[in-house]
């Protein structure tokens, strides 16, 4: 028979694994660093420049970072910040680098379906990496109490209260102390009940922490992250609890009352990582976002258990917009829950499977034009990658062929490009127009 302390001991040895594994990835101060990318990467990958040309560009103003020479190497090698250097100082004919910002605030985009294995953390930390050497600054949010983004990020010693449960407590007091100051009685001629809040809740001193506070900065310099962890996994349980105590607590809109007091220009594209089910986290998600991506493997029950979580998406979204209606109107929001776009996105493709390639015609007869054309492909470097928690952007090319690390990465470039191309145009809807390359970088500059 086995207890819980059978299971601790199976944790146990299975910590000491994940530390062997992170080590073999991670610096050997158990931190997780970013490698340089070379000139070849930095001209035709990242800068999309031709290598005569980036180097005719580097020779004609010594003021541009200059790289490091790796000893026995005549290749240089550069930074992420360095990189970013170069994209706001060249020029290519009479035009800047740096990518189309809108103004307003950062664009959301949630990456869910509850099946697990879709390829949810795989596809929002590729999605990341991409934007990043695009040049856009991003947020990712770890909805999930699995933590395999943060883990990815270099993230492994991270408190609950510093997750999404401590973001919805936080919202849970303030918004209760909230409504028990408001005037009594006001437009509806009814007034709400005081609400009292137990001292295990609001003595934590949770509702004290800043925004700021629950932000953490990654390896890669211009990527931040909300991260999760595996204690956070009873914020199920502790939000029904809360829903309970205050039944008036908007509790799906937490993380986006949260999201809106960040300043609107100091990132660029917030992902979200769902976890695999719909509760009370997923539906915080989902709601705080501008578009939702669902990823899918190419099997048939995988598509089968998409279809499902499209169906009670729905409904726990229908269920919302009646249970809450006229309730929120001193929030900035609204019901029912609308996005700017949907798109369902095949990962784990193998074009020379027929069965794969029969599954792609079958998503998009019925999905049409909201299917992804640009599926995620399974290679040998993306399974690698997976293996040692880092995105193929992260892994060196001399590491293995560099077609077989070109390829993988080519893959999630055209699905990142396609993303970028479906996203602008709703992103460009927020403000009253976007923001010049050059006034970007000048802001970057100075900031």
């Amino acid at each position: 028979m086995l207890t819980h302390t059978d299971l601790r001991d199976i944790q146990t040895r299975s910590l000491k694994m994940q530390s062997w594994i992170r080590q073999q990835t991670f610096s050997p101060e158990n931190r997780k660093t970013l490698r340089r990318f070379s000139s070849w990467e930095v001209s035709e990958l990242i800068l999309g420049l031709n290598q005569n040309t980036f180097r005719g560009k580097m020779a004609a103003d010594p003021n541009l970072p200059a790289g490091t020479v790796e000893p026995e190497g005549r290749q240089r090698w550069f930074t992420l910040e360095e990189v970013n250097t170069l994209r706001r100082k060249i020029k290519q004919r009479g035009k800047g680098l740096m990518p189309k910002r809108p103004a307003g605030r950062a664009f959301r985009t949630a990456i869910a379906n509850f099946k697990g294995g879709a390829g949810k953390s795989t596809v929002a930390l590729h999605f990341a990496h991409a934007a990043a050497l695009d040049g856009y600054r991003v947020l990712c949010v770890d909805f999930d109490p699995q933590a395999t983004l943060s883990h990815s990020m270099g993230l492994t010693d991270v408190s609950e209260e510093r997750t999404v449960w401590g973001i919805m407590a936080r919202d849970l007091i303030r918004e209760t102390e909230g409504q028990n100051a408001a005037p009594r009685g006001a437009a509806s001629g009814a007034a709400l009940p005081l609400r009292s809040l137990p001292a295990s809740i609001t003595g934590l001193g949770i509702q004290d922490l800043r925004v700021s506070d629950f932000i953490q900065p990654t390896n890669w310099p211009t990527i931040d992250v909300i991260p999760s962890c595996a204690n956070a996994a009873f914020v199920e349980f502790a939000s029904a609890q809360y829903r309970h105590l205050n039944p008036e607590w908007s509790f799906f809109a937490a993380v986006n009352r949260f999201l809106d007091q960040l300043p609107e220009d100091q990132w660029d594209l917030v992902f979200f990582d769902c976890p695999p089910a719909i509760g009370y986290q997923s539906m915080n998600a989902v709601f705080a976002a501008d578009m939702l991506y669902i990823p899918s493997g190419p099997g048939y029950w995988e598509y089968d258990s998409t279809t499902s979580f499209i169906g009670q998406l729905s409904e726990a979204l229908e269920d919302l917009a009646y249970g809450f209606e006229g309730s929120l109107s001193a929030d900035k929001v609204t019901l029912p829950k609308a996005f700017h776009d949907v798109r369902f996105l095949l990962t784990r493709y193998e074009a020379g499977n027929d069965l794969h390639r029969a599954m792609f015609e079958a998503f998009g007869k019925v999905f049409g034009d909201k299917m992804a054309q640009q599926p995620i492909e399974m290679t040998r470097a993306v399974e690698q990658s997976g293996r040692f928690l880092s995105s193929i952007y992260e892994m060196d090319y001399r590491d293995m062929t560099r077609e077989t690390w070109r390829r993988a990465r080519a893959s999630f470039d055209r699905a990142y490009a396609e993303f970028k191309g479906v996203m602008l145009p709703h992103w460009e809807t927020f403000g009253e127009g976007t923001l010049s390359a050059d006034k970007v970088a000048l802001e970057r500059s100075e900031g």
